[in-house]
């Protein structure tokens, strides 16, 4: 279990991520970070998300004395390039007809800041993702449902978005969002 002898706080407001640390037993405090998620074409999908991890982390230490401050990122990588979250419906049902009936990768990076330090300890997850082939209806009733519109790849794999996934190799959780098991490896660090 995680030591809660310091608080605990999570530089993201999404749902997902409060519910998995909840889920996991861990007491945390969401802070919303700073949305600066520009970063170099030349960096690998792996740098790519620790870097912002990191950067969402020490954004929010700025705001605290003292706790350990978790930043997280997630990503989608198909041909050598980043599926990011989709500006609107048409840029939605793009992504989900390029993602259809095919593999991609889920890159999911966490980083733990001590607030009072600046000790951090960061890492990183991948994950093969398998979508069953779609029909244009069926992307757009999905895209009707507003779930992609805020999602990293235009799915949710949580959500209604399971249901064009034909399987997973690696960590659930990192597709959602968080991976639970690097997360709590991370912060047993400061146990």
């Amino acid at each position: 279990m995680i030591d809660a002898s310091q608080p605990i706080f999570l530089a993201s407001t999404s749902p997902r991520r409060t519910q998995l640390l909840s889920q996991a037993g861990i007491s945390h405090i969401a802070l919303k970070p700073e949305d600066d998620e520009c970063v170099s074409e030349s960096l690998s999908p792996l740098e790519v998300v620790q870097t912002l991890a990191l950067r969402k982390a020490h954004s929010v230490r700025r705001r605290v004395q003292q706790g350990l401050i978790i930043g997280a990122d997630t990503i989608v990588y198909l041909d050598g390039r980043i599926i990011g979250k989709p500006k609107d419906a048409t840029a939605a049902h793009a992504m989900l007809r390029e993602l259809s009936g095919r593999e991609h990768e889920v890159y999911s990076g966490v980083a733990v800041v001590d607030a009072q330090s600046g000790e951090q300890r960061v890492g990183y997850r991948r994950v093969n993702v398998s979508f069953r082939p779609l029909t244009d209806h069926e992307i757009e009733s999905y895209i009707g449902t507003g779930e992609p519109l805020d999602k990293a790849g235009a799915y949710s794999i949580q959500g209604r978005g399971a249901l064009f996934v034909l399987g997973i190799q690696g960590d659930y959780y990192a597709v959602v969002g968080l991976p639970l098991v690097l997360t709590a490896e991370l912060l047993h660090h400061w146990d």
